[in-house]
């Protein structure tokens, strides 16, 4: 397909020719990095840490400061693509993201470290909703449906195997590889995507109206509430003075924001696109789904290293269960999409998904890999039936010249769902985890026979290896440990209960949507 003139937009041909799907899949490749590159650095924060000599405290932010920079550009992404076009955006944002792959690997300390994820971050945001949008632009009928399923199974494999694969890394070689294995991916993408892939001109024209104010409340409103969202469950949020200005600025910034997209002559962000019911229903679960895929990928995680006391590679065997099964749900999301109506699918999934999270939520202190492996296994394969028909349903009845702007505003959406979800849990994690401290150490007491017993038998065993008061004392700091390690589970497992009853409440919501066909082009109305 040849380019066309500045700022329209191609009609999707019915057959696309083999460079151009080439160029295409070299461009979800480039998505998979720049979402891998968000959860990479999870399991490897300490041996970073200890590499810049950085307090534990501190080192959050080398992942934190990623995602605020990442959802700033994320929807700024769709004007960038209309003034430059998507293929240069797409290796733009690719060279700037691997450019400071290789800085952050050999940044000496971590104020380095910060500034160059949040650069890779930014720059490299762009990548995702460009791919969104070009699927749209590119393909129709059952290549589509293809394709989205691709993307689908690409957004949600990458954060569930981030921290695995960066626990790999790092035991194998180091953390500096972590960035280091970007570099020559990253070249590779840019190259195959600027030669192959050309289906747009950009209209340099849009520059002079170029809203700086819009673009710099935005910032302020999205890089605020991130760090907010962030920050707030350690800081006891407003009660902390850093927190309350910074979500004052954060209000203030939001409120220009939206005064901005509304009367500006060429807004940085258009929100028109929320006038279409379905585009506004479809960020709303695309905001659910962030929340259940980042939520149920730190959650459960989190459990195995806390409370079962599981390294890196073995977190992975039992998460490796969900991507097996999201590759066997592929396909058959894919027929069902064919055959049945989107909304049917959306609603199938949405419970799945909700029933899975839920059946998570009998954790025990015992629980491994063949207690979680069917809901893990059940949630993998509902992915699929969720990430196809949002996006289909959410992009599918806006006009092809509104598709590049909405699909930043919806990949922002789900980026927000995650932030919100990690946010809550950690919050949840600690409020409920503190009450259920308090009424087990109510029942743990000196008057309790089944207490003291415990105790008792403790202290003689320990006995047998030191002296009685050192036994005492250990066996006392055995039962703290339980009680906490006991409350932590409840904890964990009142809020996968109340993930799970989310999705289930969501699928009502369903039949508010307008019918989409899979294979449907953005058409208006």
């Amino acid at each position: 397909m040849g380019a066309t003139t500045a700022g329209a937009l191609p009609a999707p041909p019915a057959a696309v020719p083999r460079a151009q799907m080439l160029g295409f899949l070299a461009m979800v490749f480039g998505m998979f990095m720049a979402i891998l590159d968000i959860q990479i650095v999870a399991s490897s924060i300490a041996e970073i840490q200890a590499g810049l000599s950085a307090a534990p405290e501190e080192a959050s932010w080398v992942q934190t400061s990623y995602l605020v920079a990442e959802i700033v550009m994320i929807p700024l992404s769709g004007f960038l693509s209309r003034l430059w076009s998507t293929r240069v955006l797409f290796v733009a944002s690719c060279l700037g993201f691997t450019a400071f792959s290789l800085a952050c690997a050999l940044a000496t300390s971590l104020p380095e470290m910060i500034v160059f994820r949040a650069l890779q971050g930014f720059l490299g945001g762009a990548m995702i909703p460009t791919v969104f949008a070009t699927s749209y632009l590119l393909f129709q009928g059952a290549q589509r449906v293809r394709m989205s399923l691709l993307i689908g199974l690409t957004a949600t494999l990458a954060p569930t195997i981030g921290p695995t694969l960066g626990g790999w890394i790092t035991e194998t070689f180091s953390w500096h590889w972590l960035f280091l294995v970007n570099v020559p991916i990253g070249l590779a993408v840019a190259g195959a995507v600027w030669r192959l892939l050309d289906i747009d001109r950009g209209d340099r024209r849009l520059l002079a109206r170029f809203d700086w104010w819009g673009l710099l409340s935005m910032a302020g409103f999205l890089g605020c509430l991130e760090y907010v969202l962030e920050e707030g469950p350690r800081s006891d949020w407003l009660e902390d003075g850093t927190i309350a200005a910074v979500a004052a600025i954060c209000a203030a910034s939001g409120v220009l924001f939206l005064w901005r997209a509304f009367a500006a002559a060429e807004p940085v962000v258009r929100l028109r696109a929320f006038r279409d019911r379905n585009f506004a229903l479809g960020c709303g679960f695309s905001l659910l789904m962030g929340m259940g895929l980042y939520g149920a990928v730190y959650l459960v995680p989190l459990f195995l290293a806390r409370v079962r006391g599981y390294d890196a590679l073995q977190i992975g065997e039992v998460m490796a269960v969900t991507g097996l099964f999201m590759l066997l749900g592929a396909p058959y999301a894919g027929l069902a999409a064919r055959l049945l109506d989107l909304r049917a699918v959306l609603a199938l999934g949405l419970a799945m998904f909700g029933v899975s999270i839920r059946m998570t939520a009998g954790l025990t202190a015992e629980s491994g890999f063949w207690d979680l492996a069917l809901p893990l296994g059940l949630r993998g394969f509902a992915m699929m039936f969720v990430m196809l028909p949002i996006n289909q349903i959410t992009l599918g009845t806006l006009p092809a010249a509104e598709v590049k702007n909405a699909s930043g505003l919806y990949n922002l959406m789900r980026n927000l769902g995650g932030a919100v979800g990690l946010a809550a849990i950690n919050t949840l994690a600690t409020e409920r985890g503190f009450l259920y401290r308090q009424q087990m150490a109510g029942q743990v007491t000196w008057d309790r026979p089944g207490a003291t017993a415990y105790l008792d038998t403790l202290t003689n065993a320990l006995a047998l290896r030191m002296d009685l008061a050192e036994a005492e004392r250990a066996a006392l700091e055995i039962v703290r440990q339980v009680v906490g390690r006991e409350a932590t589970v409840l904890a964990y497992n009142d809020i996968l209960l109340a993930l799970g009853g989310l999705f289930i409440l969501a699928v009502p919501l369903v039949l508010l949507l307008r019918p989409v066909k899979a294979d449907g082009f953005g058409g208006g109305h």
